[in-house]
């Protein structure tokens, strides 16, 4: 049996241990390089037997509406985590300092201090149960302020996470009129080659170097929102920015003219993004299994954005160049896709499909219905 002093000291250790990693998950506002944390032991554990069970469904419509549940799920037996945690840390102290407690028709236990700690870290203030000594009504103080701390710091929390959520879903839904469904590169390029479309790919690539950035200081400093999904199946965080990488790449290496020095500092931010992503997830990367452009497709984008007056250069350098810029942001979103179970998008679309804002529930029940005014928009397409 562990001596009482052990048992309060004991008690101190859990609870440090928890309060800390609630205030660099909650409070901190930025990045944790420290490995050994109970958040990210909870999130390794966790998101393991999540997608574990995620991949025995057949349906990836229901597989996607599955991995969707998880982040606010996460989040909220994590809060749960840590308020345990705390209690029974208080418990532990408690007990180590005696058991110090005037209890009505019982005997002072671990269990009666349990439940004086966890209606005290709730500041329920039943009073059947009071402490008697000087350290057990210290301890009752102490909790009942640091339960009420907790408490208003996760009602502060929850509206951020929300806000920043929401914020980095705008510009992914922005971009499917721009880029298709899910966004590509070539459809990007193509749907802005139209007289002034270089200056509206010029502001996009801005827009998006600046939700880069946003994205790596949130996702850094609370990187929970990393399993926060987005609304539509076909839409995510990895591949929308995985196809801005790519269109800036091939602005970079081979479109003339066009923005080339904004597509520079787009990606320079979008790479730096997915690099520092990779090494906080502990996601090494990984070469991919095929290659995502082949040399035909990069024709047939050649071809089909020159049939709209956008050029392509087609020299050794050119591809020598967009090789060389695939290699170093490639195998970093790859490794992101594996680790959340995002599909990265193609360079140019599979097939012919409708964009989001194109179609609605009940259009998809009619086979073959075309969304009102579809084709006035977007003529266009590979």
């Amino acid at each position: 049996m562990i001596p009482a002093p052990g048992v309060f000291i004991a008690g101190f250790a859990v609870f440090f241990i928890v309060a800390w990693d609630a205030f660099e998950a909650i409070i901190l506002p930025r990045r944790v390089t420290r490995r050994i944390r109970l958040a990210r032991f909870y999130y390794q554990l966790t998101w393991a037997t999540w997608k574990f069970y995620a991949c025995l469904i057949h349906s990836a419509k229901r597989r996607e509406s599955f991995l969707g549940f998880y982040g606010p799920i996460s989040l909220l037996f994590l809060i749960g985590v840590w308020a345990g945690g705390l209690i029974i840390s208080f418990a532990m102290m408690q007990y180590g300092a005696g058991s110090a407690l005037n209890v009505t028709g019982m005997t002072p236990s671990f269990a009666t201090d349990l439940y004086l700690s966890g209606t005290t870290f709730f500041t329920l203030g039943l009073g059947d149960v009071i402490p008697r000594s000087g350290l057990s009504r210290f301890l009752v103080v102490v909790e009942s302020g640091f339960g009420f701390g907790f408490l208003a710091a996760v009602i502060g929390y929850l509206p951020f996470i929300h806000g920043a959520f929401g914020e980095r879903e705008t510009e992914i839904v922005l971009l499917d009129a721009r880029a298709g469904t899910p966004p590509t590169a070539g459809e990007l390029l193509l749907r802005h080659s139209f007289p002034g479309g270089h200056q509206a790919l010029l502001s996009l690539f801005k827009d998006w170097e600046r939700w880069s950035a946003q994205l790596l200081e949130s996702h850094l400093s609370y990187p929970l929102l990393a399993y926060f999904r987005s609304q539509h199946d076909n839409q995510s965080w990895i591949g929308s920015l995985t196809a801005i990488l790519d269109a800036c790449a091939l602005t970079i290496s081979g479109v003339e003219d066009v923005c080339a020095k904004q597509a520079q500092l787009t990606f320079a931010i979008a790479r730096h993004a997915v690099a520092d992503l990779c090494q906080v997830f502990s996601a090494p990367p990984l070469a991919l299994p095929q290659d995502r452009l082949p040399p035909e497709t990069l024709q047939m984008i050649r071809e089909t954005l020159a049939q709209h007056g956008t050029k392509l250069i087609a020299t050794p350098e050119a591809e020598l160049k967009l090789k060389e810029l695939r290699k170093i942001y490639e195998p970093y979103v790859y490794a992101l896709s594996e680790r959340f179970l995002q599909t990265l998008p193609p360079w140019v679309p599979a097939k012919k499909t409708k964009d989001n804002w194109q179609t609605t529930a009940w259009a998809k029940r009619l086979e073959n219905a075309e969304a009102p005014g579809a084709a006035l928009i977007h003529d266009d397409h590979f």
